[in-house]
């Protein structure tokens, strides 16, 4: 018995590809996913085609801190009531909501949009060091606040920027490690509490 062969649909599986490109989606999630949007919900597919599309033709890097918007200077950096003297790096967008929502940080930003990781081929010309080089140097900037993640590669990037800037003569701090708010030392690991205690500050 001759078996026929399953119908191809190839926009189906554009679909599945091109969904499988967002982080933590494999073939089968990325499946399930084309599968819900054609059976369940073709209205949102359709949102968000047009979402995506729009985002692609709209959104760029701001000319100051490089974080997403779809001006020529964000919001962020227009606002009259930011100190101008503080320059915050952080990682991803992400990261720079993540500071907002301490309500704690008035300065200003630059995100990197991503590490240094020689292993993956990404080097200081693929985060725009150059560019904050010159926004650190340009003479309104009294300190940067390294605020990169404590990975290997998060430290890395920050002690590449800090000697950079440093051999420039610029104020250079780092964020702080230690024992999170809340934290009971008997759960504590020791890597975090010896942190805590080489960072340790006067009271």
């Amino acid at each position: 018995m001759i078996r026929e062969a399953v119908p191809s649909a190839k926009g189906l599986e554009r679909l599945v590809e091109a969904l499988r490109a967002l982080p933590g989606v494999g073939p089968r999630s990325a499946q399930r996913m084309a599968y819900h949007l054609l059976q369940h919900d073709r209205s949102g597919a359709d949102q968000l085609a047009q979402a995506l599309a729009a985002a692609l033709a709209q959104v760029r890097h701001c000319s100051m801190c490089n974080n997403f918007t779809e001006d020529d200077i964000c919001t962020l950096c227009r606002s009259t009531r930011r100190d101008r003297s503080l320059l915050c790096v952080v990682e991803t967008p992400a990261d720079l909501a993540m500071v907002e929502q301490t309500a704690t940080y008035a300065g200003m930003y630059f995100v990197l949009m991503g590490r240094l990781s020689p292993l993956d081929g990404v080097g200081p010309h693929d985060i725009g060091l150059e560019r904050l080089l010159a926004r650190a140097t340009e003479g309104e900037v009294a300190e940067v606040v390294l605020a990169t993640n404590f990975t290997n590669e998060g430290e890395a990037t920050a002690h590449y920027i800090a000697e950079m800037l440093r051999a420039r003569d610029v104020r250079v701090s780092r964020i702080a490690r230690g024992v999170p708010l809340g934290g009971e030392l008997e759960y504590v690991d020791a890597g975090t509490l010896s942190q805590a205690l080489l960072d340790r500050r006067g009271l």
